[in-house]
């Protein structure tokens, strides 16, 4: 899974868009919360995926899987990466944090917790 990236695209109404994108041939893989509304969903098509999350400030945001978070963190931001969330761990088994690249686009980076 740590060579896992994809985009996450954020919209009002993730059931309307995630019917949207199965009449394309994806299918969903994840859920959060596993039941009832969700607030996040993956989708994959053959090697491809996309994430659709609420409503959000950034429209688009790209997720990026990496063997060690605090450390991809560091190196990023002592290359002069934007931190906008510190590494935390997360209700749904992974370690995340938050950074902009250099046009400011959000990146989200993630690992799974020890726990997961």
């Amino acid at each position: 899974m740590t060579d896992d990236a994809f985009p996450i695209i954020s919209v009002d109404d993730i059931e309307a868009v995630r019917d949207f994108y199965s009449q394309l041939g994806f299918e969903q893989q994840y859920q959060f919360p596993p039941d009832g509304d969700p607030v996040f969903v993956q989708m994959r098509r053959g090697s491809s995926a996309i994430g659709i999350g609420g409503p959000a400030s950034d429209r688009f945001a790209m997720w990026i899987y990496v063997e060690d978070v605090d450390l991809a963190v560091a190196d990023l931001t002592e290359r002069g990466a934007t931190l906008v969330d510190p590494p935390t761990d997360r209700p749904w088994g992974e370690r995340v944090a938050t950074v902009l690249d250099p046009a400011g686009n959000v990146v989200h980076l993630g690992s799974p917790t020890a726990a997961a």
